[in-house]
């Protein structure tokens, strides 16, 4: 991509006066920023790559040399991970890796039994273990002992309804401290946890729900967004209607709301009463036992079933909390997410790392911008994880954080759910904070976890993501499943990893697994992310590789696009697609949200059409820019071009329960200005 900008750069005819300082920018290149000496050497990825020497024998300098040597040795890579991160288990067994050229079919640790959430429930003090923060309207803090004591007697309760290993345990709740200790309960005894946001309706429930057949149902009174209460109790009635299978529904009280009687319901307070706190009793069980049911954002239809194994999942959140974000104990990790998104399983595990976890629920934006940063302050943050989208809101509303706020105590930020642009990186360090580890970080549901992410020792260059993760065999393959450098193609993974999905619900033959990610190229893991890799060794994710544009057969990546068009102050936000065209060709149709107010004149068409034409190519201009009042998107803020796409070409949205604003898709329908 930089290479692109400085060409185009030198076609737009700069002044004579601007071309010398834009040759000695180029000549002067160097990070946006670099880890100090001193916090090189206290950096948790420098006592591992010790703990690899003493191992093995193997010396390795710096990440890269690291990552060569733990993908080279896999077996070796997650044996040294396991010991050095203290798990906890009954045994890990002799065997690391069997099946290492069998992908799926390769078996990590398959002699091991271990419990996930015993290891999550390391200490029993005093110490703070969680910090809540519901809008501007509830403020809890809650010490280990108090958690450990919580989860107890869930545990107990659970057992007394009768849930064993294997069942599933189901949370319909906003991001809550009870919502995690649930979450524990269920998976010291074995059984399966899942969970959704409370923001979705009935249906979307049902989807997902129905599917897996919990028998027992976490949900709350309500929840807070933007100042509102909203009541989740309401929709309690026709849920259960159609969930059978759930023996108990149990309340968790939150906005206060009253509660009317309803079968098969108790109060949280009646579930958990008639047992006081005890030793929890965790039941040690495979490397490979059912821990966590995701789902897929289920736009295409209805969501797939994805299941987590405990122990991959467990030590992949060990190496990218303690490796890649040098999480230490006492450190005070967040996460915007609700649980409805991976991210939020995510971060629960920093419990593992003896982190203490500040919970957020509801608007980042109630009642101030500045709310997360306020919390950053009052709460002494260490790692502030977020989106993209969030940083340029942050960006859009002009808020300076670094004249508003110390945000002393913050080290690192991480940020996912859609690429950051260069832009976004320049922001970061000019008006949030200057001395930061700035991580952009990828993965998905599919893995519960990163494919790429952030090296605390190494530099941040501007736009790019730093390293590959630890252990994950990343490459770039073109269509012919071939390897590429210095050009764009498909996010692959080449071996074995422990944090694959040990399959899909309902799917028993595998094959709906198989083709989600086997089918392109044989025995290789195709994540669908249009990526490519840097000559820092970094990597730059242009988009879903099913979202990518194929104008006059030229592969255009969308977030190539996005980032050029949302640079503009007048431009809220954007979504682009390619239409189906005359002769089999596709064109490029770019829909914009602008600020109150403004409107789609000649003038701004012409300039958003400038900006992208003089910062990428002639091909990435659209064919056609439409204004909206609206743009669509899932309940974790992903925009959804795919669906956008299906309404333009007049196909059904097959699920639209999984979007937070569904009727938006209406703006896109029968549109006049597409049929020319």
């Amino acid at each position: 991509m930089a290479a692109k900008k400085t060409r185009s750069k030198a076609k737009s005819k700069p002044s004579a006066k601007a071309k010398p300082s834009r040759r000695r920018a180029a000549q002067a290149e160097k990070p946006l920023w670099q880890p100090s000496p001193s916090r090189i050497a206290a950096a948790n990825l420098s006592s591992f790559r010790a703990r690899v020497a003493q191992d093995w024998g193997v010396r390795t300098s710096d990440f890269p040399s690291l990552w060569r040597w733990s993908t080279a040795e896999p077996a070796k890579f997650w044996t040294s991970l396991w010991d050095y991160c203290g798990v906890i288990a009954e045994t890990r067994g002799k065997r690391a890796l069997v099946n290492p050229a069998k992908m799926p079919g390769a078996k990590f640790f398959p002699d091991a039994k271990l419990n996930f959430a015993e290891n999550l429930l390391r200490r029993r003090d005093s110490g703070q273990a969680m910090v809540f923060w519901g809008e501007d309207k509830v403020r809890r803090s809650l010490s280990w002992g108090e958690v450990y004591d919580t989860v107890s007697r869930l545990a107990q309760a659970l057992k007394a309804e009768g849930v064993k290993p294997g069942d599933r345990v189901a949370g319909y709740l906003p991001n809550l401290p009870e919502t995690a200790m649930a979450m524990m309960a269920a998976s010291s005894i074995g059984a399966i946890w899942s969970s959704c946001s409370p923001d979705f309706g009935v249906q979307g429930v049902l989807d997902r729900f129905g599917q897996i057949k919990p028998v027992v149902l976490f949900t709350s009174d309500g929840y807070f967004y933007g100042g509102k209460t909203f009541s989740s109790v309401d929709k309690l009635p026709a849920i259960l209607a159609k969930l059978p299978s759930v023996r108990r529904a149990v309340v968790i009280p939150y906005t206060g709301a009253p509660v009317e009687s309803i079968e098969r319901t108790v109060s949280l307070a009646q579930f958990v009463a008639p047992f006081a706190p005890q030793t929890i009793a965790f039941e040690r069980l495979p490397f490979d036992h059912p821990l966590f049911i995701m789902f897929s954002s289920g736009t295409t239809g209805v969501p797939k079933c994805i299941v987590h194994g405990q122990g991959g999942t467990l030590l992949q959140h060990l190496k990218e909390h303690r490796l890649h974000c040098d999480i230490k104990p006492g450190d005070r990790v967040f996460y915007f997410t609700t649980c409805g998104w991976m991210m939020w399983n995510w971060l629960i595990t920093a419990l593992a790392s003896e982190a203490t976890l500040l919970l957020y629920d509801g608007n980042p934006f109630h009642p101030t911008g500045n709310i997360l940063f306020d919390y950053a302050d009052r709460e002494s943050m260490t790692m502030f994880g977020t989106s993209a989208k969030y940083i340029d809101a942050v960006n859009k509303a002009g808020l300076k954080p670094i004249e508003t706020h110390g945000l002393r105590t913050v080290r690192a930020m991480t940020s996912t759910g859609s690429p950051l642009v260069p832009e976004s990186f320049d922001f970061v360090y000019r008006a949030i904070k200057k001395d930061l580890h700035l991580a952009s970080i990828s993965g998905g549901t599919d893995i519960v976890s990163c494919f790429v992410l952030g090296d605390p020792t190494g530099p941040v260059w501007r736009g790019e993501i730093q390293q590959r993760g630890l252990g994950l065999s990343v490459d770039v393959f073109g269509d012919d499943g071939k390897p590429l450098r210095g050009d764009k193609g498909e996010l692959v993974c080449t071996k074995p990893f422990p944090c694959m999905p040990i399959g899909f619900w309902n799917d028993p033959d595998g094959q709906k697994y198989h083709n989600a990610y086997f089918a392109r190229f044989k025995n290789i893991w195709c994540h669908g992310d249009y990526i490519e890799i840097t000559k820092h060794g970094g990597l730059v994710i242009h988009g879903r590789s099913d979202a990518v544009l194929n104008p006059g057969g030229v592969r255009i990546g969308t977030a190539e696009i996005y980032r050029q068009v949302e640079q503009l102050d007048e431009v809220v936000e954007s979504i682009v697609i390619g239409q189906d065209w005359a002769d089999g060709d596709v064109r490029v149709v770019l829909f914009v949200r602008l600020r109150p107010g403004l409107s789609l004149d000649d003038n701004l068409t012409k300039k958003i059409k400038d900006q992208i034409r003089r910062n990428t190519t002639p091909r990435h201009v659209p064919a056609k820019i439409v204004h909206v009042a609206d743009i669509p998107r899932t309940k974790s803020g992903k925009i959804v071009e795919l669906a956008v796409r299906d309404v333009v070409h007049g196909r059904a949205v097959k699920n639209k329960e999984a979007l937070a604003n569904p009727e938006a898709l209406d703006l896109y329908k029968d549109l006049a200005v597409l049929k020319a």
